[in-house]
């Protein structure tokens, strides 16, 4: 898949477009994307994303904007994986933020995406103030030469599908929910950094994924599987969370107790798929105690692993 940046550049032919911020790619977007590239293949043209960094409502109100449900690059992974020949990624600041709708059809859809199929969300707004909707769009097509197309909301076993949908499961702890939301596991990607190591003293090591200060949409300790050590995926339990007994920074950290798993793997890739919440993060009043709930925690995990062993592995690899 081709990504490129910015508004200003010109693509080389007309595509088939789609607009938004695609926040965890979740059934209702995966559906979307399917009517992309379906029309993409029936006109002959590439099947382009144009999508916005940062999220518009981090640039706006950056203490008031949900978590995200995954980084930009796992976004384009996704992307990709749908099939989509090509995103743009306009950055957005406060010169786009005051664009026009009319400047943005004329500018961005028209001069420089070349656009000749636009399919967008039935509640799309767009340009300063948000006053760009579907029928500027339609009109704006009868003068310029595309065609515009609405998806309506995507339904999944009667429930909106949407990313604040799937915040609201992870936030109590709802994976299957949020997976059936997903259509795979919640999963989280990062680096394996040096870290403390607190967990080898207590004797639970862990391993320590990079968040680059991203704020996490779920909190607690999990039974998880880890892709990226090895053909088939490692079990485990992760912590996410500000860890309020080692320390009071307040930072969100993602930590990884393997099950069996003896290894070094600082500076691998991984990905955790989330898939049994155990509780909430606790502080507590000393490190045996913490120790000892540590303990249980990998027992309980232990335990569901082997009552679902035989079992497909619930985990996809949806992100190339």
């Amino acid at each position: 898949m081709l990504v490129s940046r910015g508004d200003a550049e010109r693509a080389p032919t007309p595509c088939v477009l789609t607009i938004g911020n695609f926040d965890g790619i979740h059934l209702g977007h995966q559906a979307l994307l399917r009517l992309l590239t379906t029309q993409a293949q029936a006109l002959g043209l590439p099947a382009v994303v144009l999508t916005f960094e940062p999220h518009p409502r981090e640039y706006f109100a950056p203490k008031q904007a949900p978590a995200r449900l995954a980084s930009l690059r796992d976004k384009l992974l996704l992307l990709a994986a749908a099939g989509v020949d090509a995103t743009r990624i306009i950055r957005f600041n406060q010169r786009f933020a005051s664009l026009s709708a009319e400047d943005f059809i004329e500018r961005v859809l028209v001069n420089n995406l070349r656009v000749r199929h636009l399919i967008i969300g039935d509640d799309f707004r767009f340009g300063a103030g948000r006053k760009g909707d579907f029928a500027m769009l339609q009109a704006a097509g009868e003068r310029f030469g595309f065609v515009v197309e609405a998806m309506t909301t995507h339904a999944h076993d009667g429930e909106r599908v949407s990313s604040s949908a799937v915040r609201d499961a992870l936030a109590k702890g709802e994976l299957d929910r949020a997976a059936h939301l997903l259509g795979r596991p919640y999963s989280m990607a990062g680096l394996v950094m040096h870290g403390d190591k607190i967990g080898r003293t207590l004797g639970f090591p862990t391993v320590n994924i990079q968040l680059k200060g991203r704020r996490p949409p779920l909190s607690g300790i999990f039974n998880v599987q880890v892709e990226g050590l090895r053909d088939d995926p490692v079990p485990g339990v992760a912590s996410v969370g500000v860890r309020p007994t080692i320390n009071d920074a307040g930072r969100p950290s993602l930590e990884v107790h393997l099950l069996d798993w003896n290894e070094d793997c600082y500076g691998a890739h991984l990905r955790v798929h989330f898939l049994h919440k155990q509780r909430d993060e606790e502080k507590y009043t000393s490190l045996e105690a913490l120790t000892a709930q540590i303990a249980r925690d990998v027992d309980n995990a232990r335990a569901w692993f082997a009552d679902r062993a035989g079992q497909p592995t619930p985990t996809q690899d949806d992100h190339g």
